[in-house]
């Protein structure tokens, strides 16, 4: 992997991670167009580029908690309290148990199809129609959307569900994981919250179970790890700033441009790899 590549795959991962748009995908998508311009094969994905996307990974859960600590340490001094009193009603208390429910409903059904989904990362244009389909969920929700709600255990299980979903590289997590609050009522801003911080659970047992069971130390050590650092910076700088922009930019608008986006970048890009 070439530094140029790295930085400009976190740069993608920053920019898409927190946006409703697939992180995932732009990543597979951005490696396969450089890699059909500078002449390489854009279908072999090396355990080096894996390796990569897990890091950069990492790197925005740091922004994420970054951006929500003051959010984070008062839900759990919430919960704890709640605990102690036996007031299980409090909502501190229900948002834990929520984010819980969310990540064990994602866990299991993710596990049934990890498999199958980690194949369809060596096809770009599988790829881009399912950023086309991310965006078509983007413009359901907002169309389709119940009564405004409050986070509740049937829209844990969904959203659950939801990003499940998203093990399929196209399909963005936080898209996916907030048209599904939003479809339930959830108002946008508390949608995007609840997104975000059950990203933190997932991302961690991903990025620690999945090395652990695949790559060799040894092999490792023989990845260009400048390359790797620079783009795990990229990613945190672009990714943090992007939170900021996303959450103020909820407040006022709907993900309806953001589903306009994904037709026409997942559209070009199929595109481009049916005609190669």
């Amino acid at each position: 992997m070439q530094t140029l590549q790295a930085v400009i795959m976190g740069a993608f991962q920053g920019l898409t991670e927190f946006l409703p748009v697939s992180s995932s995908g732009h990543i597979v998508l951005s490696s396969a167009l450089y890699k059909l311009i500078t002449g390489a094969n854009f279908e072999i994905v090396t355990n080096e580029e894996i390796f990569f996307d897990i890091l950069i990974h990492l790197s925005t859960l740091f922004a994420v908690i970054i951006y929500f600590f003051n959010d984070i340490k008062e839900i759990f001094k919430g919960f704890f309290k709640a605990v102690k009193s036996r007031d299980y009603k409090n909502e501190d208390f229900k948002f834990l148990i929520y984010i819980l429910i969310s990540t064990m409903i994602t866990c299991i059904f993710g596990f049934l199809i990890k498999d199958y989904a980690h194949k369809l990362t060596q096809n770009p244009f599988i790829v881009s129609l399912m950023i086309m389909l991310t965006g078509v969920v983007l413009f359901l929700s907002e169309k389709f959307k119940n009564k405004e709600n409050k986070t509740d255990f049937k829209t844990a299980l969904f959203v659950g569900l939801a990003q499940g979903f998203a093990v399929f590289p196209g399909l963005s997590r936080s898209g996916m994981t907030i048209s599904a609050a939003i479809f339930k009522g959830v108002k946008r801003i508390d949608a995007a919250k609840f997104s975000f911080i059950l990203s933190i659970p997932i991302i961690i047992l991903a990025s620690l179970i999945y090395p652990l069971i695949t790559f060799d130390l040894k092999e490792v050590q023989n990845f260009n790890m400048t390359a790797i650092v620079s783009g795990m910076i990229t990613s945190f700088v672009i990714g943090y700033i992007c939170i900021k922009f996303f959450m103020k930019f909820l407040e006022k608008s709907t993900l309806r441009g953001f589903a306009y986006y994904c037709w026409i970048f997942g559209g070009i890009c199929a595109l481009i790899f049916f005609i190669n």
